[in-house]
C-alpha cells in the first residue's frame, strides 16, 4: 500500500500522472479544482482541507502547487504542516523558470501566458470565467495592453498548436511557441517524493 500522496492543481495534475507513470512512483494523487486559479482565496484552505484528509492514510504528502496567487497563505499551510510546495509564483516558473519567464517578460511586458492545460481548456477556464462568451466585447477590456502571447509548451501537437492559433486570433495577439516540456516540474517532483 502507497504512503505517499500528492496534492496537485488541476491544471497540472495530468502532468504529475505523467511523471509519476515513467519514475514508477507509486503515488496516490489528489486533484483540486483548477478553477481555483481564479478564485486565489480558496486555494490555500482547499489544499489544507485535504491535507487533513489525506493525512490519516498518507504519512508522507507534498504539494503540486506554486504559490498562485495566494500571497503565502498557502506557505503558511505548509508550514503548519511541514510540507513542502513546488518553487515559484505560478505554473508558468514551474514549466519554464522564473528567470526565464522573467526574461520573457522584460523582453515584452505585454505578455499573456498559455500553458498545454490552458490551451486545452481556453473556453472554459478564460472565455466563460471572464464572460467573454457572453460578451465578447468585453475582449478589448481584458486584453487592451497585451502585445503577443505566449504558448509555454508541454507536448505541442498538431491539435494543441490548432488551438492556440484559434485563441491567439480571438485575442487579436501574436502567438509566440516556447517548447518547455515538464522537465523542471518533474526535478521538483521527484524532490519533493524523494522527502
Amino acid at each position: 500500500m502507497t504512503t505517499n500522496a500528492v496534492i496537485a492543481c488541476g491544471a497540472l495534475v495530468g502532468h504529475v500522472q505523467e511523471i509519476a507513470q515513467r519514475n514508477n512512483l507509486d503515488l496516490h494523487i489528489e486533484a483540486l479544482d483548477p478553477l481555483l486559479h481564479n478564485r486565489p482565496k480558496e486555494i490555500a484552505p482547499a489544499v489544507e482541507k485535504e491535507i487533513t484528509r489525506l493525512s490519516v492514510s498518507y504519512p508522507n504528502l507534498a504539494i503540486a502547487y506554486a504559490d498562485c496567487g495566494t500571497y503565502g497563505a498557502l506557505d503558511e499551510v505548509c508550514e503548519r504542516f511541514n510540507l513542502k510546495r513546488l518553487t515559484g509564483q505560478h505554473c508558468y516558473d514551474v514549466f519554464v523558470g522564473a528567470e526565464k519567464l522573467k526574461h520573457e517578460f522584460e523582453a515584452e511586458p505585454g505578455t499573456y501566458v498559455l500553458t498545454d492545460y490552458l490551451v486545452r481548456t481556453f473556453k472554459r477556464s478564460v472565455e466563460e470565467q471572464l464572460g467573454l462568451d457572453k460578451y465578447p466585447f468585453l475582449r478589448d477590456d481584458y486584453f487592451h495592453s497585451y502585445r503577443r502571447l505566449l504558448w509555454l509548451a508541454q507536448h505541442p501537437s498538431k491539435e494543441l498548436s490548432s488551438a492556440a492559433d484559434q485563441i491567439a486570433e480571438k485575442l487579436g495577439l501574436k502567438l509566440e511557441l516556447l517548447h518547455v516540456g515538464d522537465v523542471l516540474l518533474e526535478q521538483q517532483l521527484l524532490a519533493l517524493v524523494a522527502k
